[in-house]
């Protein structure tokens, strides 16, 4: 075991292969790295999330050691504490790169958390000892370069039993996890080896490989980043309780279809005696009703509009796509609520002409809708038969 290790020392002091090899992938794993870390300050910056930090303090003793071989693979060499503390840095940013995926996902529990820190101890107060001369002679720097690898073998299983289930990218995160058992594996299989008979093969996929584990990592916190901004922005354009959106976002894009010239059509639904259901089944029922209601509307409207909640119990709607005729969407909106939940809609709809703004489509569907609401409910109006009733009542009159 012990020359074993020896050989190991050899190749990560010497690198043992083209030195043109060496610095490329050292110089490329510091770019990725450095990437990723800047990433994490800049969304810190806006999310106060831990995992963040510990992406960032992983990052910096990545580029830490990746320096140090990049050193090595320019021609220097590293003296004896150099490699072990080269190894130590890259077994700890390991652990503190998997529990900020971890974190990506989930909260550090207070048992978790003082998991974490029972790991750090476990592997830098030997090291730590070692430096200072504390421990026993016959641990030598080849125990404890041994000690790092079964240290990241230890890691990688608990990973893969406790964090794998538990985040949103399991296949990406087992992907960078075997990569990662790969590079160990090679490092020790390439112990074996002679150094000159293993420079163009072996040894090669150990400086590759740690590219490829850089790539997985910087994969999965991209696409969770991307996922978290988009779920902020959802969230500021759409209402919490229905998920249809908010009433300025939807004002905002009615304005846009029509200043485009679209011919677009508004539906305005009141949920009949909402205030009752209110009162009488509580308020936990009545937002139920809410949500079932916007599930239908938002069912009907798919591929040829969206839907917004306008305020309380109002929904609105707007249908842009030509092919759609509004007012067998309204109706089939209306007919899907009776039979579907315990209430029942009144509905109004409008559509755009010519030298109208979007407030003034709106007020119509509006004034449509409180029609079908004063003379019977759970029924539709069009816009221009309001017209019509008007004028008939003037005439009367």
């Amino acid at each position: 075991m012990e020359s074993v290790t020896l050989t190991l020392l050899s190749l990560m002091g010497t690198w043992g292969f083209p030195s043109l090899a060496g610095a490329v992938t050292a110089a490329c794993g510091l770019y990725i790295i450095l990437m990723m870390a800047l990433m994490c300050v800049i969304i810190y910056s806006r999310q106060r999330k831990k995992a963040y930090i510990l992406f960032s303090v992983a990052a910096i003793f990545i580029m830490t050691y990746e320096a140090m071989n990049l050193y090595s693979a320019s021609g220097g060499k590293m003296l004896l504490h150099g490699i072990v503390w080269k190894n130590t840095l890259e077994a700890f940013a390991f652990m503190l790169v998997n529990a900020a995926v971890f974190q990506l996902y989930r909260k550090l529990k207070r048992a978790e958390t003082w998991t974490l820190l029972l790991l750090g101890a476990l592997l830098t107060l030997p090291v730590l000892a070692w430096t200072f001369s504390l421990l026993p002679a016959w641990i030598s720097a080849a125990k404890l370069i041994e000690f790092t690898l079964f240290y990241r073998v230890l890691v990688l299983i608990l990973s893969m039993v406790f964090i794998t289930p538990r985040i949103g990218q399991p296949r990406k995160f087992t992907a960078s996890l075997l990569l990662y058992l790969l590079w160990l594996g090679c490092l020790w299989l390439g112990s074996d080896i002679p150094v000159e008979e293993g420079t163009k093969n072996t040894v090669l996929w150990m400086s590759f490989l740690p590219l490829l584990y850089y790539t997985t990592l910087f994969i999965i916190l991209f696409e969770r980043i991307v996922e978290l901004l988009q779920r902020i922005y959802r969230s500021s354009i759409t209402d919490g309780l229905t998920g249809l959106y908010n009433r300025k976002y939807f004002s905002g894009r009615l304005r846009r279809y029509m200043e485009q010239g679209i011919r677009v059509s508004v539906i305005f639904c009141d949920i009949d005696n909402f205030k009752k259901l209110n009162d009488t089944q509580g308020h936990a029922r009545a937002d139920e009703v809410l949500k079932q209601v916007a599930q239908i509307m938002e069912d009907e409207l798919d591929e040829i509009g969206l839907t917004g909640r306008y305020g309380g119990e109002e929904l609105v709607a707007m249908v842009v796509d030509r092919r759609a005729k509004v007012e067998q969407v309204a109706e089939r909106i209306r007919k899907r609520v009776a039979e579907e939940s315990i209430v029942t809609i009144s509905v109004g709809h409008s559509t755009v002409k010519k030298e109208m703004d979007p407030d003034e489509l709106v007020k119509q569907a509006d004034q449509a809708m409180y029609i079908s609401k004063t003379t019977g409910k759970n029924k539709v109006t069009a816009y221009k038969a309001t017209e019509v009733k008007k004028s008939r009542t003037a005439k009367a009159q």
